[in-house]
């Protein structure tokens, strides 16, 4: 090895130069046959099922996500501005809310708007075994579709805790697991102003909106989706706004 590493250091000026170039070639090739090869290790990354944080960006079009995880106060109210207001919303439903307010669940349906899943219970997505989990999902999926005849492809993880493992597991089972945009942080109950405010300021196209069932939202939303409107967006619900994705 020792005197194969002498005689290139003796070779002429040109041929170490033709030497190198024709190993770049090989090198440069070789990379570019495993990157367009399908069964690449790039190839296979680019195909693992992610969570949606936000829509395309090509137009200006937006979501309103609605956990609902307690309490029925605010949801006829809700309904009564988006109805007003021609939008449709997305509102993610607990299981055990399904359990106790079935007819609200149904009101949900028929008032045009998208179901999606939020878990049976309000739990820790990352600290379920994966048979935990897919129970958390069809648990909930199976008590929607009894009482509002909807079949549920939407998955909103209790307290918006995911990895990559969370979203594989839902993607098995039919689901897109979904997040957020802007964070309204409704559900600390700050002034309506203070709601509207996070909004205007962080929206952008494809934002998905996370609002909760809250008195201030309620105050708020009238405004908010005003102000969208005047702003050039359209409301759309997320399924629709992630139809190209």
């Amino acid at each position: 090895m020792k005197d194969k590493k002498v005689k290139f250091f003796y070779l002429p000026l040109n041929r170490k130069v033709l030497l190198c170039l024709i190993l770049s070639v090989i090198l440069v090739s070789y990379g570019v046959m495993e990157f367009d090869n399908p069964s690449s290790e790039q190839a296979v990354f680019s195909q693992q099922p992610k969570a949606y944080y936000r829509g395309p960006t090509e137009k200006q079009e937006v979501a309103l996500g609605i956990n609902v995880a307690w309490g029925t106060e605010y949801i006829p109210q809700l309904l009564d501005v988006l109805e007003k207001k021609d939008v449709q919303a997305t509102f993610f439903l607990v299981g055990n809310w399904v359990e106790k307010f079935p007819d609200l669940t149904a009101n949900i349906k028929e008032a045009g708007h998208i179901l999606g899943n939020h878990g049976y219970r309000h739990r820790h997505p990352k600290q379920l075994s994966k048979e935990e989990l897919i129970e958390l999902i069809k648990k909930n999926e199976e008590l929607i579709r009894k009482e509002a005849n909807y079949k549920t492809k939407l998955f909103a993880p209790p307290y918006g805790e995911v990895d990559s493992r969370v979203v594989k597991i839902a993607d098995e089972i039919g689901y897109k697991t979904i997040m957020w945009t802007v964070d309204t942080i409704d559900w600390q109950r700050p002034d309506p102003e203070v709601i509207n405010k996070r909004v205007s300021s962080k929206v952008v196209n494809g934002a998905i909106i996370l609002m909760h069932p809250t008195k201030p939202t309620v105050k708020a939303l009238p405004q908010m989706i005003d102000e969208l409107k005047n702003s050039g967006y359209q409301i759309i619900p997320i399924p629709e706004l992630l139809a190209a994705k």
